[in-house]
């Protein structure tokens, strides 16, 4: 029975009342997050030394404030505009700022990338952890209280309650805990701004046990603007767009990759001429092996990350290929025998011949051919199947214009998508025969897509963290992907990264002999990409892996890595790298791409931004500047330009960043760099 509290400050005093002693909260990743409650539990709790909190959790988003006075000043505008009055959660600002108090503990299993690399106590209270595991490990933990923000709806003067975009772990949390006979408390606090997601997202009545629903639980969602699409990014989301198969399935991430890889499908299917002249240019070993074709067919999206590259395909109509629930009848459209979209007069014998149904159908066969549309309420033959999703997602996040297509979405289109469990999303056995059967035949054909940061000539990669143990992010769902690349019969595991990261000392290879952290052990290596090609290295013997990967570093680092392979016997010691290798570095890949850049076809913002005109400016200058402050020889280059050139900028350029009435030499100088580089 769920109690309805209309007050925040009720609902905390509930959670207080109910659990004498230690509050151990869970609360999912991300946008999913009731911020508002959780800051008043997080400050009741602080204000009372007597009682203890334990938040386990991911994912704990918070507004860029900038650390510089430059930053902060461009920022400022920025973030009134984009992210209004979203609440930053005060145990963030306490964990980056003076601390935690002693009776309060933050447990994360996911950071935002790099954010918490040089904070000790978030680092010391990182669990690492599969993201299919966390229900298990929240049991394990202690978790006696989970919260919620929730989407709400009235329908027919029925109440009705989305998990919206966080129906990853909390169901299956609410099972373990049932199952173990265990105490929980469920909290679900509505927030209007939250879009209302159908399929799994939607919960029985009285799934929460108190259900809080105060006007000041409602406000702007965390909305990221979409990043920059790179040259190197545009080059991997090439290559990798072109190892899609037409009536596949396909998993991309967030950010510019995930950007570079829509946009590329999208020229594959709208541009095919350009798309292939694009990939001619930057496949030197040619185009044998490649999809270079339209989508006829269409893809089905299955991710744990739901994100606005997916929806951008969904608008293209390339993600289209809808799946049904039920294995048999997937097979069936699989194999060819039942179209979806024109059911044949014979279709109920057809289901019977494949021990779907009973001839005549059972009032339980009714119910189930109804489900599906093949009958109608009145149990005349339907004409097309119902029920199917082309998107299947954990959970989302994205820009402010993301969120608000999926508010305004007709019920149809939102159909389309399902919100559901990372436990059905991230691995292929299920809870039942039939569920694991069902994920098989749905995900044919798929293309399993992931960031990482480091990959080894012998195969390994590191995604998470750093060799000296620091945590840059999490494992996530990237272990299970790259099972389930393997162990479906025609999947593919591909793993993304750039071939070089900028340091204070210059740029450095992410293709390494040896690196001192793993998350991706080399024996499930299989496809990496960087922005100078593709190395399918699933199945090769060592020696031909480390040709393969040195094929795709970057030429200013290949004689080394080379040199390191043959002294650890893994090349043969006469072995030289073939020319047509040796021209892998940025300027060469920026000419090859920088005509398709001038006509219009990679974009810098492929599915639009949420910055001016102005500040894409000012922000293009900034990032110049940043980089040139690592590097003293390029910042003295940089200065002696901007004051010989002594150009000035903008009075609102200058206003905006509190340079107009800059005053001492620092202010002058940096206003003078910033002119000159603008």
């Amino acid at each position: 029975m769920t109690t309805h509290l209309h007050s925040l400050d009720a609902a905390v005093e509930a959670v207080l009342a109910r659990i004498e002693g230690p509050i151990v909260l869970g609360l999912p990743l991300g946008i999913g997050k009731p911020n508002p409650f959780v800051n008043r539990l997080y400050q009741a709790v602080k204000a009372d030394p007597s009682r203890k909190l334990t938040i386990l959790t991911a994912l704990s988003l918070e507004v860029p404030s900038g650390k510089s006075e430059l930053e902060q000043h461009f920022l400022a505008p920025l973030v009134e505009r984009v992210f209004k009055d979203y609440p930053d959660l005060d145990y963030v600002k306490d964990l980056r700022g003076a601390g935690l108090p002693p009776n309060i503990e933050v447990r994360e299993f996911f950071f935002k990338t790099g954010d918490y690399l040089k904070n000790g106590l978030a680092q010391q209270q990182y669990i690492s952890t599969n993201y299919t595991f966390v229900a298990r490990d929240m049991l394990g933990q202690g978790l006696n209280v989970i919260a919620q923000a929730v989407a709400e709806r009235e329908v027919v003067g029925e109440r009705q309650i989305s998990l919206s975009s966080n129906p990853d772990v909390v169901q299956e949390v609410v099972e373990r805990y049932e199952e173990a006979d265990k105490p929980l408390l469920t909290i679900g606090v509505v927030n209007r701004q939250m879009p209302f997601m159908l399929g799994g997202a939607v919960v029985k009545p009285g799934f929460f046990d108190i259900l809080c629903d105060d006007p000041a639980a409602t406000h702007t969602l965390f909305a990221p603007p979409n990043a920059k699409v790179s040259t190197a990014d545009y080059a991997i989301g090439l290559h990798a767009s072109s190892l899609v198969v037409d009536g596949g399935t396909l998993q991309i991430g967030i950010g510019s990759l995930g950007d570079a890889i829509g946009q590329a499908l999208v020229l594959r299917d709208r541009r095919g001429a350009d798309y292939r002249r694009i990939l001619e240019i930057i496949c030197p070993d040619g185009l044998a092996g490649r999809e270079l074709g339209g989508f006829k067919q269409g893809l089905y999206g299955c991710s744990e990350m739901f994100v606005n590259g997916f929806l951008a395909l969904m608008e293209a109509g390339i993600i289209r290929r809808q799946v049904y629930g039920d294995s048999t009848l997937q097979s069936l459209i699989n194999e060819g025998r039942l179209n979806p979209e024109a059911l044949p007069a014979n279709v109920l014998e057809l289901l019977a011949e494949e021990g779907c149904i009973n001839l005549p159908p059972t009032e339980k066969d009714r119910t189930w051919l109804q489900r599906f549309g093949i009958l109608d309420a009145a149990g005349r033959l339907g004409t097309r199947l119902k029920g199917g999703v082309c998107m299947t997602g954990g959970f989302f996040i994205g820009p402010g214009a993301f969120y608000e297509r999926l508010r305004t979405m007709s019920e149809e289109e939102r159909a389309r998508i399902d919100m559901t469990r990372i436990d059905f999303i991230n691995q292929l056995y299920g809870k039942s025969a039939e569920e694991t059967q069902l994920k098989r035949v749905q995900r044919v054909k798929a293309r399993f897509m992931n960031t990482t940061m480091k990959v080894t000539l012998l195969g390994a990669a590191a995604s998470d963290a750093l060799e000296s143990g620091a945590v840059v992010s999490g494992v996530g769902g990237q272990y299970n992907f790259v099972a389930m690349g393997h162990a479906l019969p025609d999947a593919r595991s591909i793993l993304m990264l750039r071939a070089t990261h900028d340091t204070a000392d210059g740029p450095v290879s992410n293709i390494v002999w040896s690196y001192g952290h793993t998350t991706i052990p080399r024996h499930l290596r299989d496809i990496v990409i960087t922005e100078y090609g593709v190395a399918d290295i699933r199945g090769l013997s060592d020696q031909d892996m480390v040709k393969r990967l040195i094929a795709i570093a970057d030429s200013r680092f290949q004689a080394e890595l080379v040199k390191a392979a043959k002294a650890h016997g893994k090349l043969d010691a006469a072995w030289e790298l073939p020319e047509a290798w040796t021209h892998n570095t940025p300027q060469e890949l920026d000419d090859r791409l920088h005509p398709f850049t001038e006509q219009g076809l990679l974009p810098g913002f492929p599915f639009g931004t949420d910055l001016t005109p102005d500040e894409l400016k000012i922000v293009a200058a900034l990032r110049k500047m940043k980089k040139a402050t690592q590097h003293p020889v390029e910042l003295v280059t940089m200065a002696l330009k901007s004051f010989w050139e002594n150009k000035e900028a903008p009075p609102a350029y200058l206003h905006r960043l509190g340079l107009d009435e800059a005053q001492g030499f620092k202010a002058l100088f940096i206003r003078k760099l910033f002119a000159g580089n603008l």
